[in-house]
């Protein structure tokens, strides 16, 4: 009798778990798990979201034209290069679909976002981790791992969950290592979170030939995580292909008008980011002072790692904060077993974090 089956790879997947919302028995909570925006959406986001609601019954725009638009304008990008998905995740997965299958190998750093290797499998490809350097990406681990089977290599930069960032310089130089089959796909979610002048989202690569993408999302700085929403900037022959291979209508209304909105309001923008910028080395600090280890950061996170053994591991810490209400996210996922990720939150939140980890550290 046969049996229904899967496609190779997809039983090797572990399904993603995200970070925690909830704490049972617990409320209020601080939750710091997704790198969410500490100040939430734009109040102009939120108008625009509410207005669409009269509208629900109608399909959205499929090619989500005002939207490409508003992005183009906004980053001086060609919109029609410009495709939009429901969160960044979709076009990173539809990129694995498009250019990657059975026997090829999808190359990623041993630390990067743990959809790389789950988008891999679930196209029958081989996911290669490449060895990192100070939990940075290491453009020549990267390129020793390519192979004759290389066919995506996916960068986060910054990267989740350590935080750390490739330089614009490195960065051109993995491009110019990678052969013109390869498609170097560069994830910038936290790209608005960077303030140093040696990094780049990686715009200039992505003009510079046919096999480079970039990929953003409107999750993190613009805390729009509840309606789904991102978008890569392509060569014109990648554009034209995900736009064949995309769900229609897969951006819905109200992420549209969220979106135009959001882009729009540079004021919040500024103002989200001035807040990172301040409480992100605030909380380092204060971090290190009690004596854990905090790996610099460029995004809106520290990956702070604690003593493998004793009273003062990194689950123990996990179940203290939990017990207090404050929800990190543990990366032992990411093969980090003796850290925990907290984003940078509001104030008092930070506030309370750090004193949270003060108290547990010196307690027995």
């Amino acid at each position: 009798m046969a049996v229904l089956t899967t496609r190779p790879g997809i039983m090797d997947m572990a399904p993603y778990v995200p970070g925690a919302s909830k704490i049972e028995g617990v409320d209020p909570i601080i939750k710091l798990s997704s790198n969410e925006g500490a100040l939430g959406p734009s109040p102009m986001a939120v108008e625009a979201y509410k207005e669409i609601s009269g509208d629900l019954h109608r399909y959205p725009d499929g090619a989500s034209v005002e939207l490409r638009a508003a992005i183009g304008a906004r980053h001086g990008l060609d919109s029609d290069r410009i495709v939009c998905g429901a969160g960044s995740d979709e076009v990173l997965g539809l990129l694995a679909k498009a250019y990657a299958g059975p026997g090829d190998e999808v190359l990623f750093g041993e630390h990067a976002f743990i959809m790389y290797p789950l988008f891999a499998l679930a196209v029958g490809a081989v996911p290669v981790k490449a060895p990192e350097t100070d939990f940075t990406l290491s453009v020549d681990g990267l390129l020793d791992k390519v192979t004759d089977k290389t066919r995506i290599v996916y960068v986060a930069n910054p990267n989740n969950p350590t935080g750390t960032m490739v330089t614009q310089h490195e960065m051109k130089r993995l491009r110019r290592g990678l052969r013109e089959d390869i498609l170097l796909v560069i994830d910038a979610a936290y790209a608005e979170y960077v303030t140093r002048n040696d990094y780049s989202p990686g715009i200039e690569l992505v003009d510079a030939g046919e096999n480079v993408v970039m990929t953003r999302t409107f999750s993190k700085i613009y805390a729009l995580g509840g309606v789904r929403l991102g978008w890569a900037y392509c060569p014109a022959v990648i554009a034209d292909v995900l736009n064949r291979i995309r769900p229609p209508f897969n951006v819905t209304s109200a992420a549209q008008a969220a979106g135009i909105a959001a882009v729009n309001d540079i004021e919040f923008l500024t103002r989200s980011r001035d807040h990172n910028t301040a409480w992100l080395p605030w909380l380092s600090e204060r971090l290190e002072e009690i004596g854990l280890e905090v790996v610099p950061s460029a995004g809106n996170f520290v990956l702070v790692r604690f003593p493998t053994e004793g009273p003062h591991t990194a689950d123990a810490a996990m179940a203290s904060l939990t017990a207090r209400g404050i929800i990190p996210r543990g990366t032992a996922s990411a093969g980090i077993s003796d850290g925990i990720r907290i984003t940078v939150g509001l104030e008092d939140e930070m506030r309370l974090t750090a004193d949270a980890l003060s108290e547990f550290m010196v307690g027995t």
